[in-house]
């Protein structure tokens, strides 16, 4: 009795011709998978570096306020000190609020600031009236004049 070898690589099973359909070849869809994959990859990449050059160029400027303390507290005041960063040389409307030690609202008001030109910060100091005796005096956000 005669044997035949074929040519295929140890391990592999070995199918009679015809019997089962056309037999795929191995990773021909991972690869179309993987590709595409890439290409989602490599959209997504690109348009959010796209979205941060933009938003970089023209979105809003970071307004941003601390309060360095507040003081001079009595029944109907309080002084509080705070910080703003602006863009270079701009101004920003900031509100202010004093609370109780209940933590009620016993005043609130908009203050313009800003900055010389060329500086990006702006150290202010501003008296609030208020209704009550305050507790603490805040700085709630700041934002571009209108």
């Amino acid at each position: 009795m005669t044997e035949t070898h074929a040519t295929i690589s140890p391990g592999a099973p070995v199918f009679p011709a015809g019997r089962y359909g056309r037999r795929r070849e191995p990773g021909g869809r991972t690869r179309r998978t993987l590709l595409a994959t890439l290409a989602l990859l490599v959209l997504a990449a690109s348009l959010t570096l796209i979205s941060v050059r933009l938003y970089k160029q023209y979105g809003d400027p970071v307004y941003d306020a601390q309060v360095i303390t507040y003081t001079d507290i009595t029944d109907s005041q309080v002084r509080v000190d705070f910080r703003v960063t602006v863009p270079s040389g701009g101004s920003a409307v900031c509100v202010l609020r004093a609370r109780d030690r209940a933590g009620a609202e016993v005043a609130r008001e908009e203050v313009t600031v800003t900055a010389a030109p060329g500086d990006r910060h702006v150290t202010t100091r501003h008296r609030l009236a208020t209704t009550a005796r305050p507790f603490i005096g805040e700085v709630l956000r700041c934002r571009p004049p209108a």
